[in-house]
């Protein structure tokens, strides 16, 4: 089976694209043109992140041998916190074999276009919660690149466990010509981490009984990578942690900084407040012993 997703090349060439479309949109008269570049800009972002993405695990074909002894410890890892073995998720869907082509179609699909409807919807419904929701999935998506670097193995190539490769048994690899570009960058999971960025700020933002689909999205998408096999429990624990990581460090900063400038202007001799009250403060008074004429001599 074919993935939608672009080569790192190919991603990066279609960022640097609509990059140069947005930035000459923005210098258009007409206000619709250039809310259309404004859109198009973060779509770039979007692609320049997601080929860097893409060339973490190129990068990450090197060191294959420790690739797969990390893995190793990061299975013993997850017998240790007794999290449910891998091979009893896979069993919940293998002897359906609808259900695992479908669970092999929404890991190789899903994956990118509910990150792109999320962001489109968000740009232009909640367009000014957009930035900061943005900056969170932005520096979540570096923080994983960062950690993909290290090559990690994902459960598909351990058979030796009785871990299944489900897209390789119908067919439906993405990765049908052996090593490809990301097969070992499993940890942390970008797919884990971009559905419960979904999930969450769905919630958060939407007061519509629709925004249970994100939700529903992030369960999904954790199910779908452990019982396909592409994904240890721990790769997506991970990926969540970074995602808080981000979401604290945006809007922590954020909040810091807010206060930080309501406190300067709202204080009583801060040139800020001077200006919008009108008001001018008096000098203090020069303490009595200054002030009090000098005796005649």
């Amino acid at each position: 089976m074919q993935t939608v997703a672009l080569s790192w090349q190919h991603s990066l060439e279609v960022a640097a694209a609509l990059a140069v479309a947005g930035g000459a949109g923005a210098l258009a008269s007409r206000p619709r043109i250039r809310n259309l570049a404004a859109f198009v800009r973060e779509t770039a972002t979007i692609a320049l992140l997601y080929g860097l993405w893409q060339l973490a695990g190129h990068l990450s074909l090197h060191d294959t041998g420790d690739a797969f002894a990390r893995a190793r410890w990061w299975y013993d890892l997850q017998r240790t916190l007794h999290l449910p073995d891998q091979r009893s998720v896979q069993n919940v869907i293998l002897g359906h074999r609808l259900v695992v082509q479908s669970a092999n179609l929404y890991y190789a699909t899903m994956h990118f276009t509910m990150m792109f409807v999320f962001l489109l919807w968000l740009f232009w419904r909640h367009r000014d919660r957009y930035r900061p929701v943005r900056q969170v999935m932005a520096w979540t998506t570096l923080g994983c690149l960062l950690i993909q670097l290290v090559p990690v193995a994902p459960p598909r190539m351990f058979p030796q466990l009785g871990i299944v490769d489900t897209a390789m048994l119908y067919n439906q690899s993405v990765y049908a010509n052996g090593f490809a570009a990301d097969q070992l960058s499993a940890m942390p999971s970008v797919h884990v981490a971009w559905a419960v960025f979904v999930g969450y700020y769905a919630w958060r933002v939407s007061t519509s009984r629709w925004r249970y689909l994100g939700a529903a999205h992030a369960v999904i998408t954790i199910f779908v990578v452990v019982a396909t096999g592409n994904h240890w429990w721990m790769d997506g624990i991970v990926a969540v942690g970074v995602l808080v990581l981000a979401a604290w460090g945006v809007f922590g900063i954020r909040t810091a900084w807010r206060t930080a400038v309501a406190q300067l202007a709202s204080g009583p001799l801060s040139p800020l407040a001077r200006w919008r009250t009108g008001r001018v403060v008096d000098e203090p008074a020069l303490s009595p012993a200054l002030s009090s004429t000098a005796p005649d001599s």
